[in-house]
């Protein structure tokens, strides 16, 4: 320990200008985890993207389309509030690290009047009579404290590591922002199939009574037989349930988009995007790669992360360097204040591990797992990412095929169907054939309709895997 006597004027000035140099040469980033450089645990589960925190409703029935109910679920969905308050605790987290490199500077003047009995301290029984009493004593004291890491390698590593952790945390946010529209994508488009499927049920009852109304007048006529219009009045019921389950599903999905965006239970609202369908432009796999791992935000994390092991390594060796802390106070001092005159002490203390009793040996091993899990959790991240960008463009190409398939399939089942209509008028054949053919164009509806949504769901899907965000969600929708 080093004890100086000086003026400490031009010291202290010199130390708040250290400390302020010191915050501001930290990178202004947005987060940090508990741990320098442990692993950012995963705040948002899948089941908090399925909810929200509701707005205030509308009045009226609220026209939604998919690029303003993106816009609704970046506001209120549960997910993405969630990650913004991690935001928050991580940026509390970042300045208790900083503060160990900052200068703290406290002030406690007091003014205290004693008196103090001698026998209670033990002087009793000398020669020379005296009170037992003395006092009263009056103290006085009024200064103003700094103290000032100037070295400490630790801290240094610690902060650098609290910073790199926080831009993890960040990474993590914008990637939660991708999982809202990837949440929101795939509900609206289940809600576009599920209204086409009313749609298409709605043609199937009409079709399924103009069908029992054509097989009721032949035998009435005489030229069928019973069972031709019985069979049709199953079809037509049967349909008539369908509808009923798909105007159920419909409403009930309506639900889901509602929670997802946070809308409301009870607000009216309106699908505006039909089905939509735009044909995909080939991409190269290693270029979408390449995009993939400079746009994805949770691979920007991981590698974060690992940056954030590595200065938290850093920082637990460097519990065995030396440190150095400096540490002054100014102020007046004295009997009573106006008799008070002015008093400092400045010192600067060198502190150097010898033993540690292991702490550092346990730190060190600590960050290593650390450090290790941090790195094993991005080279798996950068093969999940390679699978999902392939998973994508394979799904992509197939439902492609399978859209255009389905909708070949319709015109082929519409002939058959008329076809049958006709022979069925004619005499020629019975209402089984025309109910198998209207079966045919009801499964082929179908297909065309689950085809649709699997192709747009895998272009929401690879705007995920890619990472592009709104972005993708304007390129690749482009034509609704």
């Amino acid at each position: 320990m080093v004890l100086l006597r000086a003026p400490l004027c031009l010291l202290c000035a010199g130390v708040l200008v250290y400390g302020t140099a010191v915050a501001l040469g930290q990178t202004q980033v947005t987060a940090t985890s508990p741990t320098p450089g442990q692993a950012i645990p995963a705040s948002n589960s899948g089941t908090t993207f399925a909810g929200s925190v509701p707005s205030q409703a509308v009045p009226g029935v609220l026209p939604l389309s998919l690029p303003e109910a993106i816009t609704r679920g970046l506001k209120q969905n549960l997910g993405l509030l969630l990650s913004r308050a991690d935001i928050r605790s991580a940026q509390g987290q970042r300045w208790e690290e900083l503060s160990s490199l900052l200068p703290h500077v406290t002030a406690a003047p007091y003014l205290t009047e004693s008196k103090v009995n001698l026998e209670e301290v033990g002087i009793s029984g000398v020669l020379i009579h005296v009170s037992p009493a003395v006092g009263p004593f009056s103290y006085f004291d009024a200064r103003a404290r700094v103290t000032q890491t100037l070295f400490d390698w630790k801290s240094i590593n610690a902060t650098r590591a609290a910073t790199e952790n926080v831009k993890s945390v960040d990474y993590t946010y914008r990637d939660a922002h991708d999982l809202v529209i990837l949440a929101v994508g795939n509900v609206y488009l289940q809600g576009i199939a599920d209204e086409a499927r009313i749609e298409t049920q709605q043609a199937q009852v009409q079709t399924a009574q103009a069908l029992y109304n054509q097989a009721a007048d032949q035998v009435n006529a005489g030229v069928s037989p019973d069972i031709d219009a019985l069979r049709t009045k199953v079809e037509l019921q049967t349909r008539q349930q369908q509808l009923i389950q798909a105007k159920n599903d419909f409403a009930i999905q309506k639900l889901s988009i509602a929670r997802v965006i946070g809308l409301p239970p009870g607000q009216s609202f309106d699908l505006t995007d039909k089905s939509p369908y735009q044909p995909f432009e080939a991409i190269t796999l290693e270029q979408e790669l390449q995009r993939a791992y400079a746009s994805r935000s949770d691979y920007r994390a991981a590698q974060s992360a690992v940056r954030a092991a590595e200065l938290s390594r850093k920082a637990a060796a460097a519990g065995y360097l030396p440190s150095l802390v400096f540490d002054a106070d100014y102020g007046r001092g004295g009997a009573h204040p106006s008799t008070a005159t002015t008093v400092y002490d400045i010192r600067g203390t060198l502190s150097i591990p010898i033993f540690t009793g292991g702490s550092v040996h346990g730190d060190v091993q600590q960050a290593d797992a650390r450090l290790e899990q941090a790195r094993e959790r991005l080279e798996n991240l950068r093969a999940q990412v390679e699978s999902d960008v392939r998973t994508a463009l394979l799904n992509l190409q197939s439902s492609e095929e399978q859209v255009n398939v389905a909708r070949n399939n319709i015109d082929l089942a519409d002939q058959t169907l008329v076809q049958s209509r006709d022979r069925f008028s004619a005499g020629v054949t019975d209402s089984v054939e025309v109910v198998q053919s209207q079966q045919v164009v009801a499964s082929a509806h179908e297909q065309y309709i689950s085809s649709l949504y699997n192709y747009n769901f895998a272009k929401i899907s690879l705007i995920r895997a890619l990472g592009l965000g709104e972005e993708g969600v304007k390129t690749y929708f482009q034509g609704k």
